[in-house]
């Protein structure tokens, strides 16, 4: 498991559950340790690049659920690290919308879902919470909500950091950082 945090950490305490031997990477020591706290049969590891080379190799499976907001997802697996694991292992690019973290990840739809790589099988369907719209419907707006409340609730959203930090226009001007200098004067 190549990151640990909503996707992967929910794909991995999954994993865990059924029993799997399940390794997760991150950078981040406190997703780490949550991982570890999911059971005797997880191991989380941070991902430098030799440990990630090692344990992709001996994979059976490695899901890919790096996110890095607002950017494009890194290569964490190499095509070298690819060429290394057994035919028929397989990887799940969760992180395909933003790119893919697997070099050799490409964009597939639900009509042709796989391909091989090195004899490894490569699943990178983007857009994968559409194939249960009703359910990442009702998932979406249960953690959204709070968010609309306190924006619907006045100017109180003004201190809260993860609003006031993603506000891109406020009363008709761009605030965002990123966008500074976006308009003519």
């Amino acid at each position: 498991m190549l990151g640990a945090g909503a996707a992967g950490g929910n794909a991995a305490a999954l994993a865990a559950a059924a029993g799997a031997s399940v390794v997760v990477f991150d950078k981040r020591q406190d997703r780490l340790a949550e991982m570890m706290a999911l059971g005797p049969n997880v191991t989380a590891l941070y991902a430098y690049e030799s440990s990630v080379a090692e344990e992709v190799r001996d994979a059976d499976i490695v899901v890919g659920a790096v996110l890095i907001p607002s950017a494009r997802a890194p290569h964490v697996v190499t095509a070298a690290m690819v060429e290394s694991m057994e035919p028929g292992s397989v990887l799940v690019d969760i992180a395909i919308d933003q790119g893919g973290c697997f070099e050799t990840s490409k964009p597939t739809t639900w009509e042709k879902p796989t391909y091989d790589v090195h004899g490894v099988t490569h699943f990178c369907v983007t857009n994968m919470p559409g194939a249960v719209p009703q359910t990442s419907s009702v998932a979406i707006s249960a953690a959204i909500l709070p968010y609309v409340q306190r924006l619907a609730g006045g100017d109180g959203w003004r201190e809260f950091a993860p609003l006031k930090s993603g506000i891109n226009v406020d009363g008709g001007k761009l605030v965002h950082p990123a966008l500074q200098g976006m308009l003519p004067a």
